[in-house]
């Protein structure tokens, strides 16, 4: 079987007046980019334009299209979302920009829902001035999960040799230990036990799991989440074929090295996962949502309005989003044949495979 790698990205502005438009015109100016996929920027072709001009770029225009199904081969297409006069204010967080964000996310996800493009690939918002009647959510994780009605995901985040997890993600962290349960942390791991066998390949993943308290709980006498909750999910997990391991104290986990064995990690809260991860992978970091029925990535930091506008916004983590996204695409075909004919042979053309792709990876390459 030769699959074809023109995959159509569809790809969402983000908040205008941040570095989103920044990110994605840099990543598409790659010649090799619109040799792999498809792109459709969803947002508007006057704000692109603008931001063309204050990034002075000369090498890249845009294809105007009224849906993804007239996108062009070999161009940059944008579909316009919004309205026309909006007024970009670089670096400043405004209502008008957070509605755009929305009406922008809101066309990107009815597309992919139609299956009128392959992926999505999200670039940031402001959590705060997109707030709306019809977006009450921390972020694009929750917004998706309820738009997919997926019940169970993961904001995975990833990076070269590194994916982390978090049972608990954008909440309080006085509300963390009353969120830690069996059940969800049990949901979690078969998330992402899933996830590294469909999403990434990884024949029979190993998982590390990290202990909520100072020294995983020292057996009970810094707490004892990790005896009566953590412990018993894992041993659910196991009775499952999952094989998830710990609970680990986090200090000493990402202290000694210890993350480089395993094919993912399950933090228990926000900080406890992302702070190594960025202080690892800040640069070419993705964020990766496991457990939805479609493909959706986004860059690993945010709006960076200190910045906007002043062509200093590094692509890496937006390019490693949209190559991510691809290589997940591709790895779901793949395994969803495999999953029909386990003893069917691919006929995968070497050449119009993106070389990004890791169709072996294993515990043993981590």
């Amino acid at each position: 079987m030769v699959y074809n790698t023109k995959i159509k990205v569809g790809i969402t502005h983000g908040d205008i007046n941040g570095i989103g438009y920044e990110v994605i015109i840099k990543t598409l100016m790659e010649p090799r980019m619109l040799e792999m996929c498809t792109p459709v920027i969803y947002g508007s072709p006057k704000v692109a334009a603008y931001h063309r001009k204050a990034l002075n770029v000369e090498h890249i225009s845009y294809n105007h299209i009224r849906n993804p199904q007239e996108a062009a081969a070999n161009k940059v297409n944008i579909i316009n979302c919004i309205d026309e006069n909006i007024r970009v204010e670089l670096g400043k967080s405004t209502p008008s920009a957070g509605e755009s964000s929305l009406m922008a996310l809101e066309r990107a996800v009815a597309d992919i829902q139609k299956g009128h493009i392959d992926v999505l690939v999200t670039a940031p918002i402001n959590k705060y001035n997109i707030q709306s009647s019809q977006f009450n959510f921390p972020g694009h994780t929750e917004y998706l999960a309820q738009q997919f009605r997926s019940d169970d995901v993961v904001m995975l985040m990833v990076g070269e040799n590194l994916r982390v997890g978090v049972v608990t993600g954008h909440i309080p962290l006085m509300d963390v230990p009353r969120q830690i349960t069996r059940k969800k942390i049990l949901s979690r791991l078969r998330v992402i036990h899933r996830s590294l066998q469909e999403d990434f390949q990884v024949t029979n993943p190993r998982i590390a799991v990290l202990g909520l308290n100072p020294h995983a709980g020292d057996s009970g006498l810094i707490g004892k989440e990790e005896v009566e909750i953590i412990l018993p999910a894992m041993e659910q997990a196991r009775n499952e074929g999952i094989t998830a391991m710990g609970p680990y104290p986090s200090d000493g986990f990402w202290g000694s090295g210890n993350y480089t064995r395993f094919d993912a990690i399950l933090a228990m809260y926000h900080d406890q996962g992302l702070i190594p991860f960025k202080l690892l992978s800040f640069e070419r970091g993705v964020n990766y949502t496991a457990g939805l029925p479609v493909v959706r990535t986004s860059p690993a930091h945010g709006t960076a309005y200190d910045i906007a506008g002043e062509d200093k916004a590094s692509p890496d983590s937006f390019r490693e989003a949209l190559y991510l996204a691809i290589d997940i695409h591709k790895n779901r075909q793949i395994y969803r044949e495999i999953s029909r004919d386990p003893l069917k042979k691919f006929d995968i053309n070497p050449n119009q495979v993106d070389e990004s792709i890791d169709l072996g990876a294993n515990e043993d390459q981590l």
